[in-house]
């Protein structure tokens, strides 16, 4: 694991179309309410049946509510040696980050606080 990475240097790198593939390791119906645009979703406990799904990745990014179970998640992912990225973990999951949110039903909030709660867990 390479560290943690905080939602506005996340939120840059995805603006300026970096090759960051950004893993959210929630179960799916918490992730269909919510999610970082463009991330992917790997429920933790799939991760090691599916690290084939983001092994070919330059820059990986965890995320999960609080930012805590990322951390193990960035872990895992850098202990299987068919990955040579990056990775990282997004300090503070969820919780801490003020970036767009999308949703199942196709809607994109600015930010987490727009409407509702301030991280769709």
């Amino acid at each position: 694991m390479d560290g943690e990475i905080d939602g506005e240097t996340l939120t840059e790198l995805l603006a300026d179309g970096a090759p960051v593939t950004v893993v959210d390791i929630r179960r799916p119906e918490p992730f269909a309410r919510g999610h970082i645009p463009g991330s992917m979703n790997v429920p933790f406990g799939e991760l090691p049946q599916r690290i084939d799904d983001i092994a070919a990745a330059e820059r990986v990014v965890t995320v999960c509510p609080h930012g805590k179970a990322s951390v193990k998640a960035a872990r895992l992912v850098s202990s299987y040696g068919e990955f040579d990225g990056q990775v990282e973990s997004l300090h503070g999951g969820l919780e801490a980050w003020d970036g767009p949110i999308d949703s199942a039903d196709g809607g994109t909030r600015e930010s987490a606080d727009d409407e509702g709660p301030k991280a769709p867990f």
